[in-house]
């Protein structure tokens, strides 16, 4: 038996109610209007947007897919108008951030304000374990684990109907009894979520949860829009683990069907677009197991992934000339520019841009509409 002192126990923790946590950004003050003058790009950059706009237009007049994947500084830096407009408009077919971003970006449809301060919080032993936002983000992905949700739209679907339906628990032993033989990983679920109602005294009905802010929440216009929206996390990367709400299997649940959408759009990539913007590593990491099971299902039927085009965003200068054929020896520092190395190998005409997020998100935007 495992010892139970190698764990620590989350419900020893103080969990302090989110409105006692002082927030570095307000959505309504620091958001990015959607006419807003993009800050000056420089004239590469500006040439990318550019071409990033008339492969778009391409793209979506095919039907091919255009992914975006971001890092959650684009939700920090309050993007989100910019990226509501875009799907609003049919310019990205999918969205894809890791595991801040979603916390960011339902922080701000909660109560307006997000960003802690790290370090003084650390140090208070209170950066993370906050009420609010561990108990809600984590039911929304437990309940949605139970009804064959992803990640992403676990949440999106909470903020958008502002609630969750809490089934009772009896139901959800009556339907893992009656799943276990034909469909175990139903029962399985069913009991996971049967624990948690039970755990935390959950009452069945709808629970009502307001989202003031709303119209800010990207997550939820993206299922309003039915634009798939998928969260890439790693386990204990993200504040919402230090929660007891917090589900392993429930996460793994929602987190490999977010996968398995986020591959299923890079199957439709042919001809297409995609965008990583400020992700060093979820971005890379993900498109390259979804590009390769793309290749492989492609190659089965007798054709191949090609004609894509993949613009990397960031902030970081870059010497090597990533658009050649080939990438820089180990000796290299550039050859651990895991965002640029991984995109060079995926075929297709990969492109490196020196630039803000918000810049040139808001650039590409105003050169679509």
């Amino acid at each position: 038996m495992a010892n139970p002192k190698r764990y620590l126990d989350r419900g020893a923790l103080r969990i302090l109610p989110l409105s006692e946590r002082d927030n570095k950004v307000e959505i309504e003050r620091d958001r990015v209007a959607v006419d807003a003058e993009p800050r000056a790009l420089s004239s590469d950059a500006k040439e990318a947007v550019e071409r990033a706009a008339e492969n778009i237009r391409r793209a979506r007049a095919q039907s091919a897919s255009v992914i975006l994947a971001f890092g959650a500084h684009t939700i920090k830096n309050g993007l989100a108008p910019v990226l509501i407009r875009l799907i609003e408009q049919g310019w990205v077919t999918h969205l894809a951030t890791n595991g801040a971003g979603i916390i960011h970006d339902w922080e701000f449809a909660y109560q307006g304000r997000s960003s802690e301060d790290v370090r003084r919080y650390v140090a208070e032993g209170q950066f993370g374990i906050w009420q609010e936002t561990g108990y809600y983000l984590n039911l929304a992905i437990n309940v949605g684990a139970f009804e064959g949700l992803g990640y992403g739209e676990s949440v999106g679907s909470m903020v958008h109907h502002q609630g969750l339906r809490i089934p009772d628990p009896a139901e959800l032993a009556a339907k893992a009894a009656e799943s276990v033989d034909k469909d175990p990983l139903r029962a399985a679920a069913a009991l996971d979520l049967y624990a948690v109602t039970t755990r935390f005294a959950l009452e069945p009905g709808f629970r009502e949860i307001p989202h003031p802010f709303r119209q800010y929440g990207l997550q939820a216009a993206a299922f309003r829009l039915g634009v798939p929206f998928t969260g890439h996390p790693m386990f204990g990367h993200d504040i919402i683990y230090t929660h007891p709400m917090n589900l392993g299997s429930a996460i793994g649940r929602t987190a490999e069907r977010d996968f398995l959408s986020f591959a299923a759009s890079v199957r439709n990539i042919s001809n297409g677009v995609y965008l990583s913007v400020g992700s060093a590593v979820m971005s890379p990491m993900i498109f390259e197991k979804s590009m390769s099971m793309a290749q492989n299902l492609a190659m089965q039927e007798g054709g191949k992934i090609h004609g894509h085009s993949i613009y990397v965003v960031d902030l970081a200068e870059s010497q090597w000339d990533w658009e050649s054929s080939h990438e820089p020896q180990p000796s290299d520092p550039a050859y651990y520019l895991r965002y640029c190395k991984t995109f060079s190998r995926m075929g297709g005409q990969m492109r490196y841009v020196q630039a803000d997020n918000r810049d040139f998100l808001l650039a590409l935007l105003q050169r679509l509409s």
